[in-house]
């Protein structure tokens, strides 16, 4: 089937951070620093919460929505009462590809369960809502293998569907590997157009 199965009504526009952004609240004398940013993957979002962590905070709590991919931690809070309400937070304000620090620092006066939920929900949610958005096409990643002779045909459909080459490998027997990436709406007019201009020869393959 041409396409290779890749699929355009799936995939829609999201809201996610223009920008990284940081807002600071204070309840019953406790301090919650709120750090939010846009991020593309699971992996980039564990890495920009390290980065901000404070070894010197009672906790320093966080959730991340990836699209089907999530986590949070209470990092020592009673359970449920910071990591989900961070992650309720990002789900409310309906935005994606998001992760969300909250770092504590306690004042003395402890809140209890409902009333820690409510402070990290709502550090959580004002850092969100204070944070300048935008909206994006997903992306689709699609690997090619290209015999060099066929070089010629397929880079121009490359550029026509504005794919970007994140990867080339260059094999003397087998040609050129390409990973790209170009708006998951195009994914499947691009994989059509390789595989007429190449009679068949050359298929884009979705991958992660």
């Amino acid at each position: 089937m041409r396409g290779h199965g890749l699929r355009e009504a799936a995939q829609r526009p999201y809201l996610t951070l223009a920008e990284p952004h940081s807002s600071v609240t204070e309840v019953k004398k406790s301090k919650f620093i709120a750090h939010a940013w846009p991020c593309s993957s699971a992996d980039e979002a564990a890495r920009l919460i390290d980065s901000q962590r404070d070894p010197s905070a009672s906790h320093n709590c966080w959730a991340y929505k990836v699209g089907q991919q999530y986590r949070s931690s209470d990092d020592g809070e009673p359970g449920g009462t910071a990591g989900r309400p961070i992650l309720s937070a990002i789900e409310g304000e309906g935005v994606d590809g998001v992760a969300v620090l909250v770092v504590r620092f306690f004042g003395g006066v402890k809140l209890g369960a409902g009333g820690l939920a409510r402070a990290y929900g709502g550090a959580a949610r004002d850092c969100l809502r204070s944070a300048p958005r935008v909206e994006v096409a997903p992306r689709s990643r699609l690997r090619l293998e290209v015999p060099y002779e066929l070089l010629g045909a397929v880079y121009p459909l490359l550029d026509q569907h504005g794919a970007s080459r994140e990867s080339e490998e260059y094999d003397a027997a087998a040609g050129v590997r390409l990973l790209v990436s170009l708006e998951a709406g195009r994914a499947a007019g691009l994989a059509e157009a390789v595989a007429d201009a190449t009679s068949g020869r050359v298929v884009a393959a979705a991958t992660e």
